[in-house]
């Protein structure tokens, strides 16, 4: 397979990925506990239009509508045998889009948590969940993906499975994990030991994605920074504010102003890859684009300037920008964190 992510990068200070999948689509109608999977072959215009609008905002990276494309995600629909099919179907028509844009844009796989509980605690074996992304990796790979994109993890034992998984397409490969209001994932792992992590598997990218709101997102991405090797690709994609229950829905607080703080900010943290996550829209991607393409990069963010342009950070990222980074980051080499994961299914990053 050829490696287009690289080369774009050696040409470009940084790439501007897509928003959000799920909410987008939720504003086109598809319904709570609907699979999103599904509208790749009962909706694939809505979806298509959908990453259209990213790629005309500015998007250099769309995501397929594949988080979910597992067969232990798609097993709760009854639809565990149409992994190869839907993913395949979904890689399509993103390759489709990207291909009309006139300019390189990139497409990635998106490879999502499994929702299973692993050994020793659950049911799901290492080998089955490495399994189950290999499966899903080759459909995407044979729909034409450029990228396989890991997204969402919060333990190492899952990240490990799902990089040896797309291991065997041989496409480049990113990961990025949700870190909570702490500073860490739900499992515990830290910036510093995902950027372990980074070196041990070599891969194309590593970062942060979900978790709260771009100010916690920045912080991650500083803290990272600071623990990974020199000239390593950081990825930040950041919620889109914080969510709030609205006339019985749940609404996201961030304008498109903020996030394209957020956006510069991010680059000046040190990543090269940014784009948003949940509730992010085409409109906030637009003014993103715009924002980045006129930043000048700045030095690094600290505490104070990262509050003041997005808002509050927990205690606990606050307290890894203070002092607990230079720890991390001593130990980081060797740190693979070897929890076990005890996570449940999970809500679809939106």
């Amino acid at each position: 397979m050829t490696d287009r992510l690289t080369p774009l990068l050696a040409e470009r200070p940084w790439l501007l990925a897509d928003g959000a999948m799920g909410s987008n689509l939720f504003e086109r109608g598809l319904q709570s506990g609907d699979a999103p999977e599904f509208w790749n072959a009962d909706h694939p215009d809505r979806v298509a239009q959908l990453q259209r609008a990213f790629v005309q905002a500015g998007a250099d990276i769309i995501l397929t509508n594949t988080f979910g494309g597992t067969r232990h995600r798609l097993k709760l629909h009854k639809a565990e045998q149409t992994v190869p099919w839907l993913n395949e179907k979904a890689a399509r028509i993103s390759r489709s889009e990207a291909d009309a844009a006139g300019r390189i844009v990139l497409v990635a796989g998106s490879m999502g948590p499994t929702g299973e509980i692993l050994e020793p605690l659950g049911p799901l074996s290492l080998d089955e969940a490495r399994d189950a992304f290999a499966e899903q990796a080759a459909a995407l790979a044979r729909g034409g993906v450029d990228i396989l994109w890991i997204e969402t993890m919060s333990s190492v034992e899952e990240t490990e499975a799902a990089v040896a998984g797309a291991r065997a397409t041989g496409l480049p490969i990113v990961a990025t994990l949700s870190f909570d209001t702490n500073g860490r994932t739900m499992m515990g792992i830290t910036p510093a030991e995902l950027a372990g992590l980074h070196r041990k598997h070599d891969l194309a990218a590593c970062g942060s994605n979900c978790g709260t709101g771009p100010s916690e997102l920045v912080a991650c991405i500083v803290n990272l920074a600071t623990a990974s090797a020199p000239g390593a690709v950081l990825v930040a994609k950041a919620n889109c504010g914080i969510p709030q229950f609205i006339d019985g829905e749940i609404r996201f607080n961030g304008t498109p102003e903020l996030m394209a703080r957020y956006a510069c900010l991010s680059v000046d943290a040190g990543a090269r890859i940014i784009g948003g996550c949940c509730g992010t829209t085409p409109e906030h991607l637009r003014i993103m684009r715009q924002a980045l393409e006129s930043h000048v990069r700045g030095s690094k963010p600290d505490l104070a300037s990262i509050e003041a342009r997005l808002g509050a950070i927990s205690t606990g990222a606050t307290a890894q920008l203070r002092g607990d980074l230079s720890r991390q980051a001593g130990a980081a080499p060797g740190a693979t964190g070897r929890r076990t994961s005890r996570r449940g299914a999970r809500a679809e990053p939106t």
